[in-house]
């Protein structure tokens, strides 16, 4: 393999969980489940929402971006984690490393960005009902997907290739099972000012989508309160369960490392490990689990499919 950059490291060697590298094979007997889930799960309410009109829908075509933004990120963790996890493989390219951190990095934006305007069409339910259909067009929608996705390409792009300018020179060692653009930078031995500054760019984006998330909540429990009934309160709120358990799965982990890494002395490394882990591996879990659970219609037509198979 040639050297990159003209550095002498070839390899990046990532690791699994330190001290626990004998039960590597079992701990990969959990991941191997929790990946097969969240592929099957995500791309189950994929198939759903194609297949059945009734759910062409802006709330569904929402939920579809998010399902494909989760399996994004599944299959893009997945090489690595189970090479490491059933066989001990430890080694990847620089280039297969670069690629897959714009992979993770760019549907982690991209899963940030939905939340967002899946917050902004629960806003817009909760306060104009009327105008709802009319503002939220399947031609508006395709748009607004559209957006997203290239806005999560254009803030990630730049990412493989300010790693590949980069000289690395002994240090290969990685923290986690994955690629993350901020623990390959932090391996080489040139200047990688633009890189800090541009990945803090990329994450005050992040912050920003957090912050209008929180805003749009605010508006939606301004005009939740306006009204009489409790039961009626109740009601409206209880389209969002789905959402806020959505936004809190994706968002604690993140807001948890950066604190660790920022603030914490003392920090466990294999602490850091385990919640970046969870990071990558429990949105792709859970949000197909929460919204059939709370969306009376995905459950439905999931059970209904189901039963069909089953009958035949």
């Amino acid at each position: 393999m040639s050297v990159l950059n003209n550095s002498e490291v070839q390899l990046f060697l990532l690791i699994g969980i330190p001290g626990l590298e004998d039960a590597h094979i079992w701990i990969s007997i959990p991941i191997c489940l929790m990946y097969l889930v969240a592929i099957m799960g995500n791309s189950t309410i994929l198939f759903i929402i194609k297949t059945e009109p009734s759910l062409h829908e802006p709330m569904y075509y929402f939920l579809a971006m998010l399902a494909f933004s989760d399996l994004g990120l599944s299959l893009s963790s997945l090489p690595t984690m189970l090479r490491i996890f059933l066989f001990n493989a430890m080694g990847i390219s620089p280039n297969a490393c670069f690629a897959q951190e714009f992979f993770i990095h760019g549907f982690t934006v991209m899963e940030s960005s939905v939340l967002l305007v899946m917050s902004l069409d629960r806003f817009l339910a909760i306060h104009s009902p009327l105008r709802y259909s009319s503002l939220l067009t399947s031609n508006r929608v395709a748009k607004m997907g559209l957006t997203l996705a290239i806005r999560s390409i254009l803030l990630v792009l730049p990412f493989p290739f300010t790693l590949r300018r980069l000289k690395y020179c002994q240090k290969n060692l990685l923290s986690h099972s994955f690629c993350l653009h901020q623990d390959t930078m932090k391996l080489a031995c040139s200047d990688n000012k633009i890189n800090v500054i541009y990945g803090f760019f990329v994450a005050l984006c992040t912050v920003l989508d957090l912050a209008l998330i929180v805003l749009s909540y605010t508006l939606i429990l301004k005009t939740v309160l306006s009204v009489a009934s409790l039961a009626e309160r109740l009601n409206v709120l209880n389209t969002c369960v789905s959402h806020i358990c959505a936004v809190l799965i994706f968002y604690v982990p993140i807001i948890t490392l950066a604190a660790m890494h920022r603030f914490a002395k003392y920090k466990s490394h294999l602490v850091v490990i385990l919640i970046a882990d969870v990071f990558l591996l429990l949105p792709p879990l859970m949000n197909p689990i929460a919204y059939c659970v709370k969306t009376r219609q995905i459950r439905e037509k999931v059970l209904g499919k189901l039963f069909n198979i089953w009958r035949r």
